[in-house]
């Protein structure tokens, strides 16, 4: 029976699949069982490369080691043998089906809000990319008002799919009460709750601007640190710029 070899790449860093593959494989795999959590294979090469490899160094020092297999997805080391060339991997999440992307959630009930943002992520994704390991895009969402979203739409994948993920949650309503409920956008509300559902915490934030002619009560539970509140254009500058290298810096792309 011929022997089908899969290719693996490591994972030091984020990459995404499609730059991935543009590169050698770091290790070349036969799989014996491929489980729901786990898969058993034997690699194919020789057992002193891989015990040279960098990668090899850091799962004997105790690190979490993880490949991106050819048509299975990403998995972690659990257990390797050298002189058996068995190998053990246990399925992992990972960012690897993600593009080097942000999409913004914006809102037109209150345009002044979200005109700020765009304005400002622009500005700051032209000067990232300067720097930037792998050049991001802007992805916004669709407020054509052509029905109601589809969790299987194009625009829904490219949520789903994206590094990031910014909503404006400025208020364009207030609800009576002590003290009174603010109002999102309906539109940003459910583009972020699908955003809670798929994506990591540190992959949301949520910009809002204050509005003195609306006080009251937020009514999402968003950790304060994945939160900017600015007032005006200068404010939003210094805590965008701030809050997104830093998410960046977390995926080595800076």
């Amino acid at each position: 029976m011929a022997i089908i070899a899969l290719k693996a790449w490591y994972l030091e860093q984020y990459e995404p699949a499609q730059e991935l593959e543009k590169r050698s494989q770091d290790l070349r795999l036969s799989r014996n069982s491929l489980l729901k959590s786990g898969l058993r294979a034997d690699f194919l090469d020789d057992s002193e490369a891989v015990r040279q490899a960098d990668w090899f160094q850091r799962y004997l020092a105790g690190e979490a080691v993880e490949f991106y297999i050819e048509g299975s997805g990403t998995y972690a080391i659990a257990n390797i043998d050298l002189l058996s060339h068995e190998i053990y991997f246990i399925k992992q999440e990972s960012l690897v089906q993600q593009d080097p992307s942000i999409f913004f959630s914006y809102q037109t009930d209150y345009a002044e809000s979200s005109a700020l943002l765009r304005e400002g992520l622009e500005a700051l994704l032209e000067k990232v990319n300067q720097r930037s390991r792998l050049a991001l895009s802007l992805e916004e969402a669709n407020r054509s008002g052509a029905g109601a979203l589809k969790r299987n739409s194009p625009l829904m994948r490219k949520l789903r799919k994206s590094l990031l993920f910014i909503a404006d949650g400025t208020s364009v309503a207030q609800l009576p009460g002590a003290p009174p409920s603010l109002l999102p956008s309906a539109s940003v509300c459910v583009e972020l709750g699908y955003a809670l559902q798929c994506k990591r915490p540190e992959q949301i934030i949520l910009a809002r601007q204050e509005r003195d002619d609306l006080p009251g009560h937020f009514p999402f539970e968003i950790p304060s640190e994945q939160q900017i509140v600015f007032h005006n254009a200068t404010d939003l500058k210094a805590q965008l710029k701030a809050k997104v290298e830093s998410e960046l810096q977390r995926y080595k792309l800076l």
